[in-house]
């Protein structure tokens, strides 16, 4: 038996990176998934190797959004797991990002996330079961970094949404939340490709290295399982204890102590 036998699934974002590893990691745990992404080949593609189904929608598009979770149920004959994924990035100062580019990040990173839970709702209502949300948040919402203002709000700003739905959907429906760390994904490909870059971030990390998609997805799997039927409302990091680094002092300390 696997954790999600008999689940029916959505994941937001799911043609690629976190997102891809979740939809193949429910599928070995005996969901069935729903790929929604905006690429519709990468979705495609996915949905095929897991024996899911595909739907293109945007996250950002709050009708295009509940169509597509529409026809996710209507092709796994209904919805009792949801995962908001979906997401995307840019790095430059505070005060040279464009009104635009704030836009896009809150709509897809935030506002995704509030269009993802308020499409689900009903369907997972509807299942008469006990279902589950798992949002995909990031360390940069607890942990800022520099050039990443817009993304990090938007990220602070799903953690607080996950306790606002955790609060308003129970007992019914459980809602968490994850924080990955850095996560070797195609978008970080360019910074792990660097020796150099790679060897500073596994030196960052009390785990020695950056984490990986599976591991993520490993997480929102429990998460969404029975074993976490009494967890709602939380927010798990994914970090490898990178958040426990303290950058002020560490570098001082490993003079006397060694490490």
């Amino acid at each position: 038996m696997g954790l999600l036998d008999g689940r029916r699934a959505v994941v937001t974002g799911g043609a690629s990176g976190i997102g891809a590893a979740t939809c193949r990691r429910f599928a070995t745990e005996g969901a069935r998934v729903a790929v929604l992404d905006v690429d519709a080949g990468g979705a495609e593609a996915v949905a095929a190797s897991v024996g899911g189904v595909a739907v293109v929608a945007d996250v950002a598009d709050r009708v295009a959004l509940a169509s597509g979770f529409s026809q996710a149920a209507s092709g796994l004959g209904g919805l009792d797991t949801v995962v908001n994924n979906a997401g995307t990035g840019n790095v430059m100062a505070l005060h040279d990002y464009p009104d635009d580019e704030w836009d896009r990040l809150l709509a897809v990173n935030l506002t995704g996330v509030f269009n993802g839970t308020r499409a689900a709702v009903p369907h997972l209502r509807s299942a008469g079961g006990a279902g589950a949300i798992v949002n995909v948040s990031s360390l940069s919402g607890l942990r800022p970094t520099r050039g990443e203002a817009p993304y990090s709000a938007a990220k602070a700003g799903v953690v607080a949404l996950t306790m606002s739905a955790a609060l308003e959907y129970g007992p019914e429906i459980r809602v968490n939340c994850v924080s990955p760390g850095f996560i070797r994904t195609p978008l970080t490909e360019l910074a792990m490709a660097d020796d150099a870059t790679r060897a500073e971030l596994d030196a960052g990390t009390p785990l020695g290295r950056v984490g990986t998609a599976d591991e993520v997805a490993a997480t929102i799997a429990f998460l969404c399982s029975d074993l976490a039927s009494y967890v709602t409302g939380a927010n798990l990091v994914v970090d490898g204890g990178s958040a426990l680094v303290n950058a002020q002092v560490d570098p001082m300390l490993r003079r006397f102590v060694g490490g």
